[in-house]
C-alpha cells in the first residue's frame, strides 16, 4: 500500500508549490527559491521509522552530488540543511521534463533518441567514476529531463565510493523470503532494483565495481529501445525471482524491432553479459560503441562529456622530441569525438598526387565512415604527350585535313614510286598502331580497375582515382575453413579465414540459440563446448578492423 506523503517542511527563502513524488525514505516537494528567482526541488528525508544509517547516506548523497554537479548531465544540488522540524533536505534543479520511465509509459523512444541519450548517460557515469563513485541504482526511474531536454541522472543515494567496503544489499535468500521489485531490509540493506541490477549484487557478499554500473546503463538503454526490461518475458510470469534467475544466466529477451541494427544489439549484449570480464570495462568504452553506431546509421556521433583524469588513452601523445607527456590543463571537462574531423581539402590538387586515406591516420579515435575525392578538371592541350597526360585521359592528336599540306600530292606520289619508302611507312604504321593499342589498353585497365587499397570499394561516377568517387571501407567477412566436430559430439571447432587478413583484426562469435553476448577472439578459430551430443551447433562469426564490423558468416558443424 502506498504512503501518505509528508508535510512539506517551511523553509526561509522558498515558497511550497506541490509535491514531485515520494520514495522509500523520502518526498520530493517543488518549491520556488526567493532569491535568485527559480523552480527547485527539494528532497526531504522522512523521520518516522529512518535511523542514523538512513541519515548518514542521506548526508553521503549529498556530499556525493555536490561533487558532481558540474556535470551537465547529474542533477545539480543548490543546498543543504535541515528543516524547523529536524528533517534534512537538499535543494536541486528542479527538472520540468518527464523521467525517461515515465517517457516509456506514452512514446515509443527511437533508436537516434535512445543512442543520444545513452552516450550522454555514460558521460554523467564515467564521471562519477572518475571521482571515485558508484551509482549502484542505474535505471530510467532515475534520469530525469532537464529544461534543456537533456538527460539528468539523479537518486545517487545508494552510491558508494569505490575504495569503500559495498553496503550489504538484499540477495536472493532474502528475496526468497520478502520479494519484491524494489526490495529493502530495513536497516540492514539499501534499495536493489532488480530489473537493472547485475548478477553479482544477489550474492550474499556482493562486490560491485564500475562493470556493474555498465550493466545498469546498458539495461537501462535496453529498456528504451524495447519498452521493457531486458530480462521481462511477454506472457509470462515476471516477478522478482523470475527476474534474477534469468539475470544469472543471461536470458536477455531479444528485441522485437527491425530498425534496431545487429551492432547495437551486441554492444547492449555485451554491455550485459552475466561475467564481469565479457562486458565493457568502462563507461567510456561503451559510449564509443554507441557512437560507432550513429556512424554505423549516418548520425552525428553524440560528444562524450567526461573530465580529463578519466580520458585514459584520449590523452595527448608524447611530443615527438621524446619529451614526457603534457602537464594537465585546468579544464574540468573535455570532449571526446567518435573520430578526428577530416583535413580540409586543397582547392586544386596536383592530379598525380595521391589521395591520403583518412582510415591510416593513427590518431584518429575511429576511421572516416567514407573518403570523398575531389574532381580534377583536365583541359587538352595540342602539346599534350601520354606521359604529361593525367590518369585514365589518353589525348591523341587530331590528323590534319588534306588540304592542309601543302605538298600532300607530291609526298603521295614520291613514296608510290619508291617501294622502299612505302614498305619502310608500312611497317611504322604498324609499329604506331601497337603502341596507341598498347596505351589504349593500359589506360583502359586503369579506368575498368583502378588500384584500391584491400577492403575498398569505390562509387561515383566511373569508379576511379581523380574522377570524383567516394571510397568506402568494407571489412571482407570471414569465410569458413573448416567446421570440425569432436567425436564425442559435445565439442566443435570452427576455423576460418579473412580476405587481406590485418595483424589487428579481431573476430566476433556468438554461438546460436544461446543467450550469452557475443564473445571477441584475435584468432580465426574458436572451439564451442557444452553440446548435448547430436544437436545441431552454429555460430555466426565477423570480422572487426578499424572499428567496422563485416558482414556476419552462419557456420554450422554436422
Amino acid at each position: 500500500m502506498r504512503r501518505m506523503a509528508s508535510q512539506p517542511p517551511e523553509l526561509g527563502g522558498f515558497h511550497f508549490i506541490r509535491l514531485l513524488g515520494s520514495g522509500g525514505f523520502s518526498d520530493v516537494f517543488l518549491y520556488e527559491q526567493d532569491l535568485p528567482r527559480r523552480s527547485v526541488a527539494v528532497k526531504v528525508l522522512l523521520t518516522d521509522g529512518v535511523d542514523e544509517t538512513a541519515r548518514a547516506r542521506f548526508v553521503a548523497e549529498a556530499n556525493v552530488m555536490a561533487r558532481l554537479s558540474a556535470h551537465p548531465y547529474i542533477v545539480t544540488i543548490f543546498h543543504a540543511g535541515v528543516a524547523g522540524d529536524d528533517r534534512p533536505y537538499l535543494v536541486m534543479e528542479y527538472c520540468s521534463g518527464p523521467s525517461l520511465a515515465d517517457r516509456l509509459k506514452r512514446e515509443r523512444i527511437g533508436v537516434e533518441d535512445a543512442l543520444r541519450t545513452g552516450v550522454r548517460l555514460s558521460s554523467a557515469v564515467a564521471t562519477a567514476h572518475a571521482a571515485g563513485i558508484l551509482h549502484r541504482d542505474i535505471k530510467p526511474a532515475n534520469v530525469l529531463t532537464n529544461a534543456l531536454g537533456w538527460p539528468a541522472l539523479t537518486d545517487f543515494g545508494i552510491a558508494s565510493a569505490l575504495e569503500e567496503l559495498p553496503v550489504h544489499t538484499t540477495t536472493l535468500s532474502e528475496l526468497r523470503r520478502e520479494p519484491s521489485d524494489t526490495a529493502t531490509s530495513g536497516s540492514r540493506s539499501v534499495g536493489l532494483s532488480v530489473p537493472w541490477s547485475p548478477p553479482e549484487m544477489f550474492s550474499d557478499d556482493p562486490d560491485p565495481d564500475v562493470r556493474s554500473d555498465i550493466f545498469s546503463l546498458s539495461a537501462t538503454v535496453y529498456t528504451l529501445l524495447a519498452g521493457r526490461t531486458p530480462f521481462e518475458v511477454p506472457g509470462r510470469s515476471n516477478g522478482t525471482l523470475d527476474l534474477m534467475g534469468r539475470i544469472e544466466r543471461g536470458m536477455i529477451t531479444p528485441l522485437d524491432r527491425t530498425d534496431v541494427p545487429a551492432s547495437l544489439t551486441g554492444a547492449l549484449r555485451r554491455g550485459m553479459a552475466t561475467r564481469r570480464e565479457d562486458r565493457y570495462q568502462s563507461a567510456v568504452d561503451f559510449a564509443r560503441a554507441l557512437q560507432r553506431v550513429e556512424l554505423e546509421l549516418g548520425l552525428a556521433p553524440t560528444s562524450i562529456d567526461v573530465p580529463n583524469l578519466s580520458l585514459g588513452d584520449a590523452r595527448p601523445a608524447p611530443a615527438a622530441d621524446g619529451g614526457g607527456e603534457q602537464e594537465t590543463r585546468a579544464r574540468s571537462v573535455a570532449t571526446i569525438r567518435a573520430q578526428a574531423p577530416a583535413p580540409e581539402a586543397p582547392p586544386s590538387p596536383a592530379p598525380s598526387a595521391p589521395v591520403p586515406d583518412a582510415t591510416d591516420a593513427p590518431s584518429a579515435p575511429a576511421p572516416e565512415p567514407t573518403r570523398v575525392r575531389g574532381v580534377v578538371p583536365v583541359t587538352p592541350r595540342a602539346s599534350d604527350t601520354a606521359a604529361d597526360v593525367p590518369e585514365h585521359t589518353l589525348l591523341r592528336q587530331r590528323p590534319a585535313p588534306a588540304e592542309e599540306h601543302d605538298e600532300g600530292t607530291e609526298t603521295d606520289a614520291e613514296t608510290a614510286r619508291d617501294p622502299r619508302r612505302r614498305l619502310l611507312g608500312w611497317i611504322g604504321a604498324g609499329a604506331a598502331a601497337v603502341i596507341v593499342l598498347g596505351v589504349g589498353a593500359a589506360v583502359l585497365a586503369g579506368v575498368l580497375a583502378p588500384a584500391q587499397t584491400p577492403g575498398t570499394q569505390q562509387a561515383g561516377n566511373g569508379g576511379g582515382d581523380g574522377d570524383g568517387g567516394i571510397a568506402v571501407t568494407v571489412v571482407p567477412p570471414p569465410v569458413l575453413v573448416s567446421a570440425v566436430r569432436a567425436p564425442d559430439g559435445t565439442s566443435a571447432t570452427f576455423t576460418w579465414k579473412t580476405k587481406d587478413p590485418r595483424k589487428d583484426d579481431r573476430f566476433t562469435w556468438l554461438q546460436e540459440g544461446t543467450t550469452n553476448g557475443p564473445a571477441v577472439t584475435d584468432q580465426p578459430t574458436v572451439t564451442v563446448t557444452g553440446i548435448a551430443p547430436g544437436a545441431p551447433v552454429c555460430i555466426d562469426v565477423a570480422t572487426v578492423r578499424a572499428g567496422r564490423t563485416s558482414e556476419q558468416l552462419k557456420a554450422c558443424a554436422p
